[in-house]
């Protein structure tokens, strides 16, 4: 467990201030923020409500329990009984942390970013994947670049991000699988 945990720091010190460049520097303190995919989510909602209906409705109500059950399973459950520190607060490497956000006062494992954006995605991948195949590469990008960004701007551990990327992708599977089995009952959908 030792020798993983120095390769996971060793991991994040390539990625938060070795492999880095200017304009990275500059997008991923915005690509990251959860505020800057707001405009996105309002359009992701009208589009299900819009074009599906009372099943974009039903869609739209699996996709918030998805992310409910990551964050709670990340945020209350995984973060509070870990207790990793992040690395921006960690004595022993913080000042070797080149920080390009606010560092925060949670702990770091499993990253919530990564479980709530990997649910998210691979409940839609499962979901309206079918149709639009297209998406899962959008999705994957998406979920898969805002974990790195977590790592970039120096706030979790590649570890975390990994974690909390297996964590959702399974959570979103799950839920994907509920609900297809939920539609399945041939309800009323219009």
């Amino acid at each position: 467990m030792s020798d993983l945990l120095q390769y996971d720091q060793y991991l994040f010190q390539l990625i938060n201030s070795v492999w880095t460049t200017e304009w990275l520097n500059k997008l991923m303190p915005i690509w990251r923020n959860k505020n800057f995919w707001f405009p996105v989510y309002i359009f992701l909602i009208s589009f299900l409500l819009i074009n599906f209906g009372k099943k974009g409705g039903f869609l739209l109500l699996f996709a918030l329990g998805t992310i409910a059950i990551s964050d709670t399973l990340s945020s209350q459950i995984i973060k509070k009984n870990v207790q990793r520190i992040r690395p921006c607060n960690d004595p022993l490497i913080s000042n070797m942390v080149d920080l390009k956000v606010k560092c925060g006062g949670g702990y770091s494992y499993t990253s919530s970013h990564a479980t709530n954006h990997f649910a998210l995605a691979f409940f839609l991948i499962y979901t309206l994947g079918v149709q639009f195949r297209w998406i899962k590469w959008v999705l994957i990008f998406w979920a898969s670049s805002i974990a790195y960004g977590q790592v970039y701007v120096g706030v979790h551990y590649p570890f975390d991000v990994i974690s909390g990327a297996t964590i959702g992708g399974i959570i979103g599977i799950l839920v994907a699988t509920w609900y297809r089995s939920f539609r399945k009952m041939k309800l009323n959908w219009k």
